[in-house]
């Protein structure tokens, strides 16, 4: 295998070679140590999406824009395709590919490269998250595919896309939630904050109750919490009140650290408070506050 991907080029040999992933460096590697002579012209009616593309909803507006700006100034940098049975399948490109259709054009320049599925997959998911921003749902999705064909723990999944395990697991969480409500989220009518406070209940028809509540009202996050946590409301998990903090300057703080943890942090009234998920999760932010504790 490691002599197949080194034969794909120093993109695809990146990409895979390390535990975290990153996108723009995999596509721009392989179109830099691609041979303008190895770029070909290939006919779109014959391109096909990736099979592990996540993305369900394109922005129309976007595409119409881009189609216009490829009209003007044609495609400025080639997709990257691997060749199938009947025509090509996308790796890279999706975007430029439809914006190009819809522009009129019938050809579109290409690298083409070979790709096994998990390979696709990982670089259709990687694409999408690091560049076009997935709805919670669709991520959600993706994220699950991907754990269940790769047979990957929430944690190796949060290490390879640079997100943290309660990323990964909140997230996750949205899947739960009925199928009117993830269709709420899709559409923007519900925001992931509300959905994320939603998912971590038991009862249907109360989670569908109060979606319709927040559509209706346009209750505000911290009033969904305080419904939520009644005691005489089942959950799957706890609903965590957020605390507001009395120091506008605490919000600045907990960003910062947020940022560099990966997990929520609460500072106020002179405490500082960081959840952690499981041992590993603490040995993780530990880790990277540069704290060593004996054995």
């Amino acid at each position: 295998m490691a002599q197949n991907r080194k034969a794909l080029g120093r993109g695809l040999e990146q990409l895979f070679s390390s535990e975290q992933l990153d996108f723009d460096t995999f596509e721009q590697n392989i179109v830099d140590n691609t041979p303008k002579s190895e770029i070909k012209m290939i006919k779109v009616s014959e391109i096909r999406s990736n099979p592990y593309q996540p993305r369900v909803h394109f922005d129309q507006e976007a595409l119409e824009e881009l189609a216009e700006s490829i009209k003007e100034h044609g495609v400025l940098e080639p997709i990257i395709v691997k060749e199938s049975i009947k025509g090509y399948e996308l790796i890279a490109g999706e975007r430029r590919t439809k914006a190009t259709k819809l522009a009129g054009l019938e050809t579109i320049p290409a690298i083409i490269k070979d790709f096994n599925d998990e390979e696709m997959m990982e670089i259709a998911l990687l694409e999408n998250i690091q560049r076009e921003d997935l709805s919670p749902i669709e991520e959600a999705k993706a994220y699950k595919n991907f754990m269940d064909k790769m047979h990957l723990t929430q944690e190796e999944v949060a290490n390879k896309f640079k997100k943290s395990r309660s990323y990964i697991t909140n997230i996750l969480g949205l899947l739960n939630l009925p199928d009117e409500v993830q269709k709420d989220v899709i559409n923007h009518d519900i925001s992931m904050s509300h959905a994320r406070v939603l998912s971590k209940l038991q009862d249907k028809n109360l989670i569908l109750e109060l979606a319709n509540k927040i559509k209706r009202d346009g209750i505000s996050v911290h009033e969904l919490e305080v419904i939520a946590s009644g005691e005489d409301v089942r959950k799957n998990k706890p609903v965590v009140k957020k605390v507001k903090t009395s120091n506008p300057r605490y919000k600045i703080y907990e960003e910062v650290m947020r940022e560099k943890i990966g997990t929520r942090v609460c500072i106020n009234d002179k405490n500082i408070t960081i959840p952690f998920d499981s041992q590993k999760d603490l040995e993780r932010i530990l880790e990277i506050l540069n704290i060593e504790v004996g054995d």
